[in-house]
C-alpha cells in the first residue's frame, strides 16, 4: 500500500475537498441530518446498513459491476490502474464513471487503491451473482474441481449453469423420490452447499470455474431500445384531450357521490355495489370508475365523512377545485397521482387470503409507488421530445438503471397506462406538460397545458329532443346548475345533458319554480328553447307539490283526497308505513326525508313542507368530508434532498468539528472533570476576561453533539457569545447545553 494512502475511511474523508464532501452529502443526504459533528461521525453514519442499502439501490448495473470487481478481488483493495483489466469488455469511460460514482458516495474509498467498506461488502451478499466462498459455506470442494465438473452428467451440469448465472441460490427438491436428483448428487460431490432445509448455494469457486474467461459475467452496458416517435405537437394535443376527459369524469363522479355517498366498508374501501353503481351512472367500465375514485382520493377531493364517518363524500377542497381553471384542476389531479402511495391497478386483484381488493381500501398502499412512478416518467423524459418507449423497453431500461429494485417494477405497465389516461403521456411519449410535471411540480404541469385547454363556456345549445349540448368545458356556476336541472348523458369534447321529468322534479325539490327554470334555459342556451322543453317544465310543475310532507314524524297531506287514497293503497308505498289520520292527512313513524324518498321512487311528486305550511325552498346543505391530501408528501422512507445552502453549512459544521478535535489532541488543555454549572461559569468567565479560546462539547436543539473551539466574548443570562474559530462566525451557545469544557492554551517551545 502506498505510504500516502489513508488508513481508514474517516482519514480518507478528511482528504476530500469541500466540494467533494458536499457532493457526498447531496448523493447520500440521509446521513446529513442532523449535521454530523465531525468526519468520524460522518463515517459512522455512512456505515449504517439502511443508508448503505439505499445508496446501492440507486446504482445502475454498470456501476454495480465495477463495485463487484473490487469486492471479488483477493486482497483488501484493487489498484485503480488495474481495475480496467478486470473488466476487459467494459468501455474505459464506463469504468471511470463507475469509480467516480462509487467514490463520490463513499461506497468505495481510496486514491491509488480502491477499497470497499465492510458494510458494503455485507450488503452485497452475492457480488456479480456469485455465491460465497466454500470456506464461508463450510463445504469441502473436490480436489480436482475441473475434472469433477467434466465428469458431470448433462442434467447435473445444467443445474450448476443455472446457479452460475445471476442468482447462486436455489431450492432443493422435496420428497424421498428425489433422493437421486441431480441437486442431491451435487451436494454429495461438494459442488453445492446446503444453507437451510430447502435451499442450496453454489460456492464461488465453482461459479468462477463454470464462467471461464468471464468471471464477472457479460458486460452490463446500458440498453438502447428503439424509440417510438410521434410529432410532439400531436402528442400535446392528444394529451390535452385526455386531460379534458379526466377532469370532466372526476367532476361527474364527485357530483354523483355528493347526491348519494358511497358506503365505507368495515375493512376500509368502497363496496362493490357502489363501484358498480358509479360505473353504471357514468357509463364507463367498473375499472375506470374505481380509477377515478382513487384519483379523486389521491388529489384530496374525496374522503371519508358523514355524521358517523362511514361514507365516501366530496371534501371541502372539492368546492375550491371546481371553481379553479382547467389547468389548475388538471395539475391537482396529476400531482396527487404522482405522489400517491396507492396503486389503483391492484383493485380487483386477490390478496394472500384470496379476498378481492376493493377500491379505496388500505390493501393497495405501497410506499414505493411514488418512486416507481417518478422513475418510469424520468426514464421517458431522458428521451428526446417526440419520442418514447414501449412498456417492455421501459422495463428493460429501468431494470438496468436500478437492478437492486427490479422486484418493485411490476406496476410499471399499469403506471404507463394511467399516465396515458391522465394526459401525462401518449403511447409512451411524454407530453410537454408531463416533462414540466417532473421538473417543476404542480405549477409547471398547470403552465404546460394552459395554452392547450380551451376557455370555459358560459352557454349550452338546447336541442328539440330535450338535450342540452355543451360544446366545451363550462364555467363552474353553469356546470353546477346543470347538474341540478339535467343529467349527463355523454361526455367528451362535448357534453350532452338530458332534461327529464326526474331532473325537473329534482330542481323543483331544491326550491326552483317553473318560472326560474324557463328563465334559466332561455338565458343559458344560445339556441331557441324548444317548445317541448317548456311543456315538460310546466307539466312537472303542475304535479309537483300536490302532496305535502312534513314532520310529525311525519305527515302527508293533500286537498285531493282521492290521491291520498291512491297513495295509501299503493303497494309501492308500503315502506313509508303510512296510515290515515284524518281526511286529507296521512302520517308515518318515519322521518320526512325517508317518506319523501319512498314516494318519489314510487312515481309520485311530493314536496317538502315547513312547520308553517309553506313549501320548503331551501335546498339541503351538501355533505362534505374534512378531506386531506394522502399523496401530497413523500413516504417517510424518502429523505428530503438538501438545498445548496444547507450543504455548505453542513460541510462547515463537519470541518469545524474536526478542527476542534485537532485542537484538543495537539494543544495543552485543562480539563474540568464532571462539568457543573459553577465550574463551567467559572472557566468561561475567565476565558472571557483573558480573551482565551476554549474547547466546548455542545449538544444543539436537535440533540446532535459536536466539539468546537470558541473564543468567548461575553457571558450573559445563561448564554455564551463568542467567535467559533472552526466555522469562522460569531455564535451564541446556551450554557445548559454545554457538555464539556477545556481551556486551550497556546503551545510554547
Amino acid at each position: 500500500m502506498p505510504q500516502d494512502q489513508p488508513a481508514t475511511l474517516a482519514a480518507w474523508l478528511r482528504t476530500r475537498s469541500d466540494e467533494q464532501l458536499g457532493a457526498l452529502l447531496l448523493a447520500r443526504h440521509d446521513v446529513a441530518r442532523p449535521a454530523p459533528s465531525d468526519v468520524v461521525s460522518l463515517a459512522s453514519r455512512l456505515a449504517v446498513p439502511i443508508s448503505v442499502d439505499r445508496a446501492l439501490d440507486e446504482l445502475d448495473a454498470a456501476t454495480l459491476q465495477v463495485l463487484d470487481a473490487v469486492l471479488l478481488s483477493e486482497g483488501d483493495g484493487v489498484a485503480r490502474a488495474e481495475l480496467a483489466a478486470l473488466l476487459p469488455d467494459v468501455p474505459a469511460e464506463v469504468v471511470q464513471r463507475g469509480v467516480q460514482t462509487l467514490t463520490e458516495r463513499a461506497l468505495l474509498w481510496g486514491d491509488d487503491e480502491l477499497r470497499a467498506p465492510e458494510p458494503v461488502r455485507r450488503s452485497v451478499r452475492h457480488p456479480a451473482g456469485l455465491g460465497r466462498r466454500a470456506v464461508d459455506l463450510r463445504v469441502q470442494l473436490p480436489r480436482d474441481l475441473p475434472g469433477t465438473l467434466a465428469e458431470l452428467s448433462a442434467e447435473e451440469r445444467d443445474v450448476l449453469q443455472r446457479l452460475a448465472g445471476d442468482r447462486p441460490v436455489g431450492h432443493l427438491p422435496d420428497g424421498p423420490a428425489t433422493s437421486g436428483s441431480p441437486a442431491r448428487r451435487l451436494l454429495q460431490l461438494g459442488l453445492l452447499a446446503r444453507i437451510d432445509a430447502v435451499n442450496v448455494e453454489l460456492p464461488r469457486e465453482v461459479g468462477l470455474a463454470l464462467r471461464g474467461d468471464r468471471p464477472l459475467g457479460s458486460p452490463r452496458v446500458r440498453p438502447e431500445p428503439e424509440l417510438r416517435r410521434r410529432p410532439q405537437a400531436d402528442v400535446d394535443r392528444q394529451a390535452a384531450g385526455a386531460a379534458m376527459e379526466v377532469i370532466g369524469r372526476v367532476g361527474e363522479l364527485l357530483v354523483l357521490l355528493e347526491d348519494e355517498p358511497a358506503g365505507l366498508l368495515r375493512s376500509g374501501g368502497m363496496a362493490v355495489r357502489d363501484q358498480k353503481r358509479l360505473a353504471r351512472e357514468l357509463h364507463v367500465p367498473e375499472s375506470d370508475a374505481t380509477f377515478l375514485a382513487e384519483l379523486a382520493f389521491a388529489a384530496g377531493l374525496l374522503d371519508v365523512g358523514g355524521a358517523h364517518r362511514d361514507e365516501w363524500l366530496p371534501t371541502r377542497a372539492y368546492d375550491l377545485w371546481r371553481e379553479q381553471d382547467l389547468p389548475t384542476r388538471w395539475a391537482t389531479l396529476v400531482w396527487g397521482w404522482l405522489t400517491s402511495v396507492r396503486l389503483p391497478s391492484l383493485v380487483g386483484q386477490r390478496t394472500v387470503a384470496g379476498k378481492a381488493v376493493n377500491a379505496l381500501s388500505p390493501d393497495i398502499v405501497r410506499q414505493t409507488a411514488p418512486a416507481v412512478r417518478r422513475s418510469a416518467l424520468a426514464a421517458l423524459a431522458e428521451t428526446p421530445p417526440g419520442s418514447g418507449l414501449t412498456p417492455d423497453d421501459l422495463l428493460t431500461v429501468l431494470r438496468w438503471r436500478t437492478p437492486r429494485r427490479a422486484d418493485r417494477l411490476a406496476p410499471v405497465p399499469a403506471v404507463l397506462a394511467e399516465a396515458d389516461r391522465l394526459g401525462i403521456s401518449v403511447g409512451g411519449v411524454l407530453a410537454g406538460a408531463g416533462r414540466l410535471l417532473l421538473t417543476d411540480g404542480e405549477d409547471g404541469a398547470a403552465d404546460g397545458v394552459r395554452e392547450l385547454l380551451p376557455e370555459p363556456l358560459d352557454h349550452v345549445l338546447a336541442q328539440p329532443d330535450l338535450s342540452l349540448v355543451a360544446p366545451g368545458p363550462l364555467v363552474a356556476e353553469l356546470a353546477t346548475t346543470l347538474a341540478v336541472v339535467a343529467d349527463v348523458e355523454s361526455s367528451g369534447g362535448a357534453t350532452v345533458y338530458r332534461v327529464s321529468d326526474a331532473s325537473v322534479r329534482r330542481a323543483l325539490d331544491r326550491g326552483w319554480s317553473a318560472t326560474d327554470l324557463h328563465e334559466f334555459f332561455a338565458r343559458a342556451s344560445r339556441t331557441p328553447v324548444p317548445q317541448a322543453l317548456d311543456y315538460l317544465v310546466d307539466d312537472v310543475a303542475r304535479q309537483h307539490g300536490r302532496l305535502r310532507v312534513g314532520s310529525i314524524e311525519c305527515y302527508v297531506r293533500s286537498d285531493d283526497h282521492g290521491l291520498l287514497s291512491q297513495v295509501l293503497g299503493d303497494r309501492r308505498t308500503a315502506p313509508a308505513e303510512l296510515r290515515r289520520l284524518a281526511p286529507g292527512v296521512l302520517v308515518s313513524g318515519l322521518q320526512a326525508d325517508e317518506v319523501l324518498s319512498v314516494l318519489r321512487s314510487s312515481g309520485y311528486a311530493p314536496a317538502g313542507e315547513s312547520s308553517g305550511g309553506a313549501v320548503l325552498t331551501r335546498p339541503p346543505a351538501k355533505p362534505r368530508a374534512a378531506g386531506r391530501r394522502p399523496g401530497s408528501s413523500a413516504p417517510p422512507t424518502a429523505p428530503r434532498p438538501m438545498a445548496p445552502g444547507d450543504v455548505t453549512a453542513t460541510v462547515r459544521e463537519i470541518r469545524a468539528g474536526d478542527a476542534a478535535l485537532a485542537a484538543r489532541r495537539t494543544d495543552p488543555v485543562r480539563q474540568i472533570p464532571g462539568v457543573t454549572t459553577a465550574s463551567t461559569l467559572e472557566l468561561l468567565s475567565r476565558a472571557v476576561a483573558d480573551g482565551l479560546p476554549v474547547w466546548l462539547g455542545y449538544v444543539d436543539a436537535a440533540g446532535s453533539g459536536s466539539q468546537r473551539v470558541v473564543r468567548p466574548s461575553s457571558l450573559v443570562g445563561g448564554f455564551l457569545q463568542g467567535f467559533d474559530e472552526g466555522r469562522g462566525e460569531n455564535r451564541t451557545f446556551a450554557v445548559h447545553r454545554i457538555t464539556s469544557v477545556a481551556l486551550v492554551t497556546e503551545a510554547t517551545g
